[in-house]
Order: C-alpha cells, then sequence, then structure tokens
C-alpha cells in the first residue's frame, strides 16, 4: 500500500466506504472488485476491500474489537494475541514505569495494551505506511515516531519502560534466526543489559545460549499454543529464571536444576504444555507430578496414578503394541478404527503419511502415541482423562 493511500485509508473521507464494505459478501470476490472500481480509483478500492477481508480475519484471531483497526497482511500475521498483550501490559505496569516505548511497534496493537494498562506510550515504527495504520490504531492515546529503533534508542528517557518486538520477517519469509532480526540483535541486547525496565518479545526457539545471564526468559502458552519467550530485564527480574506461562490461567512453573529420572512406562502418560517444554521445566513438573520419564530427551512423563494438572494432558495407557507397522495396521483393523489419532515424540516418523499407510476405516476413534523408551519404540494406545 502506497502512503498516500494510507492516509487517505484512515481519513474521514474513507469511513463511509469502510463502511460500506463491511456489508460485502466477500470482499475478495472479483465481482466485488470490479464493482467498486466504478465507483473509487483501482487502489484506494482494493485497500477499503482488503481492510475489510484483514478486518473479518482479525475478529477471528484477536476479537471483535479488532473490526475497527487498521491492519496489514504482514501486521496481523504477526500481531500478539490479547491475552499475552494484556499479561505483559500488566506486569510492565506493575514495576512501576509510568511510560513505555514500543521499539518497532508495527500497527500498535501491544501499544493498545499498554494504555489501556494506564501507561503513557512512545510507539516507533519505521515503515511510514504501518506507522500511518498505527497512529490510527492509537489515536490520541500514543506518540507514534516514524523512524528506526537503532538511531532512536537514544532518545528514550532512563526512567521510561522499553517493549520491543523486533521484526522477524526476510525476503524468504518468516525467520527465527536473530541474525535476521530488526533491529539487530545487538540492539536487542541493548535493550536487555539491565539498565532500565524492558521486555523484548523473541521467537519461543530462542537457544538458551544467547539469553542474557542477567535477564529473566518466560515462555508463554496461549490455549495451549506456545507463542513467544518473553524476555525481561530491568527492575523486577529474576536474572536467570527460566519459566513456563500458561494463558489465560495466568499459571506460572519456574524450572530447576537437576535431572528428571526415567521409569518404565505406567498407567498414566502425561506430555507436558509445550511452554514447559521449552523452559526447561519438564523436571519441576515430574517433581510435582511424583512422575518418571520414559527416555533421554523424550518430554513425555509417567505415573501409576492420575495426577491431575494444568501444566500437562494427561492420558490413560490402555495397551502396549510394538512400534511395527504391520502390527499397528492389524491392531487399527480388529479394533475398527476409523478416526485415529496419531502423537510421536523422539522417533522419526510422519504421523499423516503413517495413518494413511494404516488405512484407519470403521466406527471407532482412537489415539496412538509412537515413543522410545529404555526398552525400545513402543507404540501406546491411549485415552485423554
Amino acid at each position: 500500500m502506497e502512503l498516500e493511500v494510507a492516509q487517505w485509508l484512515v481519513s474521514a473521507e474513507a469511513a463511509p466506504w469502510l463502511q460500506r464494505a463491511a456489508a460485502e459478501k466477500d470482499p475478495e470476490s472479483l465481482s466485488a472488485a470490479d464493482r467498486w472500481r466504478r465507483d473509487l480509483p483501482g487502489e484506494k478500492a482494493a485497500a477499503v476491500l482488503g481492510q475489510e477481508s484483514l478486518r473479518r480475519a482479525a475478529v477471528r484471531k484477536l476479537g471483535g474489537s479488532a473490526s475497527e483497526l487498521f491492519l496489514t497482511r504482514d501486521g496481523l500475521e504477526q500481531a500478539t494475541r490479547p491475552t499475552v498483550a494484556r499479561w505483559r501490559a500488566e506486569r510492565l505496569a506493575a514495576s512501576g514505569v509510568a511510560h513505555v516505548w514500543d521499539l518497532g511497534c508495527g500497527l500498535g496493537l501491544d501499544a493498545l495494551a499498554l494504555v489501556e494498562a494506564g501507561m503513557g506510550v512512545t510507539a516507533i515504527e519505521r515503515d511510514p505506511v504501518t506507522a500511518t495504520l498505527a497512529a490510527a490504531n492509537l489515536g490520541a492515546s500514543a506518540r507514534v515516531i516514524v523512524g528506526d529503533v537503532a538511531d532512536l534508542y537514544d532518545q528514550v528517557p532512563s526512567d521510561a519502560g522499553v517493549f520491543l518486538d523486533p521484526a522477524r520477517r526476510t525476503a524468504r519469509g518468516r525467520s527465527w534466526d536473530v541474525a535476521d532480526l530488526s533491529p539487530s540483535w545487538d540492539v536487542v541486547t541493548s535493550v536487555l543489559d539491565g539498565g532500565r525496565v524492558a521486555c523484548v518479545k523473541l521467537g519461543p526457539g530462542i537457544p538458551y545460549r544467547l539469553l542474557p545471564e542477567h535477564a529473566e526468559a518466560v515462555w508463554v502458552s496461549d490455549q495451549g499454543d506456545l507463542v513467544e519467550a518473553a524476555v525481561w530485564a530491568g527492575r523486577d527480574a529474576a536474572p536467570g529464571r527460566r519459566s513456563a506461562l500458561l494463558l489465560p490461567q495466568g499459571l506460572s512453573l519456574e524450572a530447576e536444576d537437576g535431572h528428571l529420572p526415567l521409569g518404565p512406562i505406567g498407567s498414566w502418560l502425561y506430555e507436558p504444555d509445550p511452554a514447559v517444554i521449552r523452559a526447561g521445566a519438564i523436571p519441576a513438573l515430574g517433581r510435582e507430578l511424583g512422575a518418571t520419564g520414559i527416555a533421554p530427551g523424550v518430554a513425555y512423563l509417567t505415573t501409576e496414578t492420575h495426577q491431575p494438572t494444568p501444566y500437562a494432558t494427561a492420558f490413560e495407557v490402555l495397551d502396549r503394541l510394538p512400534y511395527r507397522e504391520r502390527d499397528l495396521r492389524a491392531w487399527v483393523k480388529a479394533n475398527r478404527v476409523g478416526t485415529l489419532e496419531i502423537k510421536k515424540r523422539g522417533l522419526e516418523v510422519d504421523p499423516a503419511a503413517l495413518r494413511r499407510r494404516l488405512a484407519p476405516k470403521g466406527p471407532a476413534s482412537a489415539t496412538l502415541v509412537l515413543t522410545p523408551t529404555s526398552d525400545g519404540a513402543v507404540a501406546l494406545v491411549v485415552r485423554r482423562a
């Protein structure tokens, strides 16, 4: 989208057109595009219809309040979930900062959460089009500056908090390599130097070795989906602490030193939440449950009796089968299984391809867990608690 079109899109002149687009059955259809080009120049018609299409997708991802936001496709893809943005904003507010600089604010959705938490906000965005849309989303509640974070970081007051969500996109698409971050990894480590209250949103796969020793890392799971690693520095950050946070419950489990003992598979199997796995908190969860592991490096726990926990999905072990395709095919056929879920860890197997080869057919449903054990690979027939 050109800057001139973006400026028109957020103006009062475009408002009636956006309202009209909301009534379109399919704003992405060729017929809608043809009709709209009779009344508006092509770029403006495309911008209005595209905005309506993005808003409908945003409502599904972010909730009803997204129906009036100004969006881009990349910005929506990278947008923080509302529950996560609120958690982060509330923690920043609890740290005592009155003003937060959002470095690389994108469409301003995290900044909106900061404003709603009662803080003043200054937002920086390098791309003029995105900055125009962010300013429209934020209104008078925040100041938006067009510029490069690396050039403007020195202007952040020492008593202000900082939130940084580095761009992770390249010409090849989304990247999790810190070498591809924008602003650079050097800027990220400067933000996390401990001199101020700061939070950096990183991909959940960030290697432990890259985390500053004085920073605290929280792996965040929202409704069972691992969404980010939030790295904190400054006052109230616990140096070296790693933990898993489960939203929307707000439950936290801290990683601890130590190893998880291994043992035979009992009557119950537990699949930890992905945030627990990435935070390295499986030994802590194992101790909490009185559970053992089943094989080195395999993120399953087991107990003989059911121990309910919000940090893992529990499965009752109904049967143990040899991990051989012909045996699995015979079991599926004998039990008339038509709906088959296959879960796996620690084995080189494509569950979707295996499911096709097992040719499930029948009225029954089942879940198989394929995993190494100390006695070799097995297939477990399980049932969710």
